[in-house]
Formats: C-alpha cells, structure tokens, sequence
C-alpha cells in the first residue's frame, strides 16, 4: 500500500516511521531542510527513538517535495499539517488543512484521506461537504513531542471519527503499526472525534493549571508545595502523576487546544473552560511578580523549549513570564543553543553555557537540569518533582 503523509512534524514523521514499517511512505512536505534530513535519514525535529529508527534502515519511506510524485497512486493520505490558533478569527487556521484535503481529493479521488491535525468540532463533516466526498476522516493524535513515535507505537489509544468500514480501515492500519499488545479502540461520530481531541488536551491543561494554582497559594503562605501535593495526590481518584508546577502550560497543543474548545463554546453555557484559559495568565502574572521581588539585576532564561527532549518551543510558558519582567526594565539573557539567531524578542541569546551562568544574576528554569546544580542557588524554579 502506499501512504503519503503530508507534513514533517510531530505527528507526520511520527505516523511516517510508524508505517513504513509495512508500506511504502511518502513524506511530503515544503521545507528542503526536512526533506534532505529525511533523505539523510536524519530526524529534523529532536527525538531520539525516530532518530534512532531512520537510522536503523528497515523503512520503506521516501520524502520529497514533488506533489504529483507524493500523490500518484497513493492508496492513503494523511493529513498532519499545523494548525495553529488564530486570536483575531477566535478559531483554528485551518487554511493548510483545507488545502492539503482537497489537493490529495482533487489528485486521487479514490484514496482515503486521514486528518490528523486537530480541527475544530464539526470541521471534518464540513470538508466532505464541501468537496461532495465521504472519503476523508479525522483520527486525532494523543502524542508528546519528544516521545512522538514511541506514543504512535505505543498509543493509549486509538480514536477514529467514523464508525463504517472507512473508519475500520484507519482504525486497522493504525493498530498494525503499533508494536502494543492490547490497545484501546473506539469509532465515533467525526465531530465527537473532534471533541475528544480537544477535551483530553483541555483536561491536561486543568490539571497544569489546577497543581499550578496550588503551588501559588503554598508560595504565597510559605506552606511546603510538595507536601501538600503529595498528600493530595495519594488519593486514588487523583494520583500521583501529572502533578509537577511549572511556569505555565505551553509547547504547541495546549494553549491552542484550550482556546479553539473555549471558541466552541460561544452559545453554551460554562465556566469552567474559561477558568482553565485565564488561570495560565494569572500564573505567569503571579510568577513574574514573585520573581521581580527579588529584585533581580539581571535574567537569564534556561531554555526556551518545554520539556527536556524537544527542540519546540513555541507558546513555551518560560516566554510569557519572560516578557512580563523585560516590560519592568529588567534585562534578559537566553541561553538556547538551539536558536541559529543571536536575539530572541530582542534579548540576546547565549550559547556559551559557562558565559551565560556568568552573566545572569538569576536564572529561570521551567524544570531542574543538572547543567545547573553549580549554579543552583541562582536558579528559580518550580520544578519539584524533576518530571514533567
């Protein structure tokens, strides 16, 4: 069978690697620099077990940048291309995804096309309408950037938007590449498909922004945080995962995914998903003033990516309140060997980890590393747990 995968990211190269285990895979995607990594069998996004399988060889995958040889006889397309919100529209972009649907429709009317990029609720329903074909179903993704294949390997479960044999087929194809033994399975409705993608990231995101709330308050009392979490967490129904403080959730899926589900919302009644919104500023708010009363002469940022194992930081919580001490007048250094530019938002970024210990007078780490622990009575952080 042959599979074109439209988009390098998290979740194409993810979904790419996973299948072409089995079948021919063809990534296309527009960035020269992704697709010659792939040809290289180099990963272009950091993480180690997709490194570590290109490199293994044993994968009937190609890349290229050439529409008509991506879609000629292509038996599957999956769409994995960004998303991101739009605040103005109060919505997904969802231009990419339209076009790739109905470019892969228009190119190979016959092949089934898989959307896995989030969507808003009812968006997959509208695309068959528009383009008169039932042929395309949304199956959302439930991975963590920087373990991406191994989630697609390993998947807590799989969801498919349509309960016929179409959504059989992708339901099958999915569970054939997992090297897990029982995996959940469940076909639904598109638009409750839909509505699980955004759901489980907006819970995700209360239980961010819930251990969060908590730490705020101990901070503000002088109470021990983790004890209280601890203690909180020994109750079954609760547990003792999930639950690590932080600057803020962050990193591509959740600030999004809150706020395109808050949008859906717009004629029904609730609080609660605009609490989960709100409570990520007042956060960074109360952080960025706990960290000004220290009365820092100078700030040095410890990465800028989320979690340890990801290149991405995009919406990462540590920019916000990074923002919010610059606008007091406070300097701000980066240190982010990663970034090819020398200036992030106008602060200088350093890739000299000695220099950059120097010249910051307290360092900001969203989570430990003991790359600090020189250092590490300059270093503030709410990481308690050393987890993510």
């Amino acid at each position: 069978m042959k599979i074109t995968v439209v988009g390098a990211g998290y979740v194409g190269l993810a979904n790419a690697v996973m299948l072409a285990r089995r079948h021919h895979v063809v990534v296309l995607d527009t960035d020269a620099r992704k697709v010659e990594a792939l040809r290289a069998r180099r990963s272009p996004i950091v993480d180690a077990e997709l490194q570590d399988w290109l490199a293994g060889g044993g994968l009937d995958l190609q890349a290229t940048q050439d529409r008509h040889l991506a879609y000629a006889g292509a038996d599957v397309v999956i769409v994995a291309t960004p998303t991101d919100y739009d605040p103005r529209a109060n919505h997904f972009d969802t231009r990419s995804v339209d076009a790739v649907t109905a470019e892969a429709h228009a190119a190979c009317p016959d092949a089934l096309v898989v959307i896995k990029s989030t969507v808003p609720v009812g968006h997959t329903q509208a695309l068959r309408t528009r383009l008169g074909s039932e042929r395309i179903v949304f199956a959302p993704e439930f991975l963590r950037e920087g373990r991406a294949l191994h989630d697609s390997l390993h998947p807590s479960r799989i969801v498919v938007g349509d309960r016929g044999p179409l959504g059989q087929r992708v339901a099958a194809l999915l569970r054939e590449g997992a090297l897990a033994g029982e995996v959940a399975m469940l076909l639904t409705g598109s638009a409750e498909a839909e509505a699980i993608k955004l759901f489980a990231n907006t819970y995700l995101a209360m239980r961010v922004a819930y251990f969060n709330e908590l730490d705020t308050y101990a901070l503000s009392h002088g109470l021990d945080t983790g004890q209280i979490i601890t203690g909180v967490g020994l109750d079954p129904r609760v547990g003792l995962h999930y639950n690590n403080p932080s600057f803020g959730y962050g990193g591509y899926c959740l600030p999004k995914d809150t706020q395109q589900l808050l949008a859906n919302y717009a004629d029904v009644p609730q609080n609660l998903i605009q609490a989960i919104v709100t409570a990520n500023t007042t956060r960074k708010d109360f952080l960025a003033q706990d960290i000004l009363a220290r009365r820092p002469r100078s700030v040095g940022i410890y990465r800028l990516t989320m979690k340890a194992g990801s290149d991405n930081f995009r919406t990462s919580s540590v920019q916000g309140v990074m923002k919010r001490i610059k606008a007091k007048g406070v300097p701000v250094t980066v240190y982010e060997p990663t970034l090819a530019d020398d200036h992030f938002f106008g602060s200088p970024v350093v890739r000299d980890l000695a220099r950059f210990k120097a010249g910051a007078d307290l360092i900001l780490a969203n989570r430990r590393t003991a790359e600090l622990e020189d250092v590490q009575e300059r270093v503030y952080t709410r990481d308690l747990f050393g987890a993510d």
